[in-house]
């Protein structure tokens, strides 16, 4: 995702350092290459052996050290970041290059660098909050340089109130977005997820074995390629991607009116959610006791979600799946012409690594020409990207 982006991070004094530990090591899963400066204040929180360890580059502390080439240091990691991130920031580093002072190896490469600056500011609410620190803040801003929104809280002096650092994945998610291709930017897109739940009694329900993972994936990727992404999601163990609306549904009918409420304003909808089909037309309002051999239930059909939004649809796009054990293409291609969908995704629950709670996905891809692309086992992460990509391409051939 980061691969071959340079980003250079610098990390400054104070307790919210721990969480760039957290920071560094989440970028670099993410593929990117990160040179790290260190303020002398910051190395007595974290050793630069630390980030040194999880970045694979030399932690940078020291601006008078030897040098390890011929470059002027500052000069040459000012041109080779992409980005300049500086979590924690405190209102001390703020301050200095809100002022023009340069004095220490971190101040005099902000002020050497063409790349967009990010500050992550972590400091006691108070500290936050003084008009000084304020005024550094907006000069900043007016400047080009940009902010991580803070969080509330009890800092660690004790305190109560605003100046938390940021979490770590949402500067990573921050950083992301960055480099996010924006082709789907100006569009918002609805996306189903998990499995749905039907009560039996005050203690029992029915539901399916659908982990929730593609969907959450599919809002992910749709996100980082600029869209204003809501999540509608029945009970799952993921949590959800930052930034992005999150609605939290329980039955077919929540998730049926959860979609409702946000379809007519959409460009896209994508169901990834495996909602029950039907519910007990009766549910007991009293623990339903084991004292028979045999019960019966009776049950009534549930909304067809994705056929009532296919065949209401004007200009959005939709996007379903279809789960299947047998005749895969045959029920999947019926299921698209029947719903008026647009883009169907074939997966054929039967083969190994392909079901609801693996992380990987063997499926076949229908569209609207009914052209069938089949594809290998792949990471659902990997499948995210082709499915978006396919919408994508559907938008501009719209437009």
């Amino acid at each position: 995702m980061l691969h071959n982006k340079n980003i250079v991070m610098g990390v400054t004094g104070g307790i919210a350092a721990y969480k760039a530990v957290d920071v560094v090591s989440r970028l670099k899963k993410l593929n990117a290459n990160i040179d790290i400066i260190m303020t002398e204040s910051a190395a007595k929180f974290v050793t630069p052996l630390t980030f040194q360890t999880l970045s694979q580059n030399k932690v940078t502390v020291d601006m008078f050290e030897r040098p390890r080439n011929w470059d002027v240091e500052h000069i040459s990691l000012a041109k080779k970041a992409d980005i300049f991130l500086i979590a924690p920031a405190t209102a001390n580093i703020i301050g200095k290059v809100a002022n023009g002072i340069a004095d220490d190896m971190l101040s005099t490469t902000i002020m050497a660098t063409k790349s967009k600056v990010v500050f992550a500011p972590a400091m006691n609410t108070n500290m936050y909050n003084n008009p000084i620190f304020k005024s550094n803040m907006e000069k900043l801003k007016g400047l080009g340089y940009e902010f991580i929104k803070t969080g509330s809280g009890r800092l660690a002096c004790g305190d109560y109130g605003e100046g938390k650092m940021a979490e770590p994945e949402e500067i990573v998610e921050y950083v992301v977005n960055k480099f996010a291709n924006n082709d789907l930017k100006g569009k918002k897109v609805v996306v189903t997820a998990g499995p749905t739940i039907e009560p039996l009694d005050l203690v029992r329900y029915l539901t399916n074995y659908s982990s929730g993972k593609m969907g959450y994936l599919l809002a992910e990727e749709a996100k980082q390629r600029g869209a204003d992404v809501i999540l509608i999601s029945g009970p799952t163990n993921t949590n959800p991607p930052c930034g992005i609306k999150f609605v939290e549904v329980k039955t077919t009918n929540e998730m049926f009116n959860a979609v409702g409420k946000y379809f007519n304003d959409c460009d896209v909808l994508i169901k990834a959610a495996a909602p029950l089909d039907y519910r007990p037309v009766n549910v007991q309002d009293k623990k339903i006791k084991k004292d028979k051999d045999q019960i019966n239930i009776q049950f009534i059909k549930n909304p067809d979600i994705l056929a009532h939004f296919g065949n209401k649809k004007k200009n959005q796009i939709v996007v379903g799946f279809a789960a299947e054990s047998e005749q895969v293409i045959q029920y999947a291609q019926e299921k698209l012409n029947k719903k008026n969908l647009d883009l169907i995704i074939a997966n054929d629950i039967s083969k190994k690594d392909a079901g609801f709670r693996a992380d990987t996905n063997i499926v076949s891809i229908i569209d609207r020409k009914s052209r069938i692309e089949e594809y290998p086992k792949m990471t659902k992460k990997e499948l995210s990207k082709i499915i978006i990509d396919k919408i994508i391409s559907i938008l501009k051939s719209k437009s």
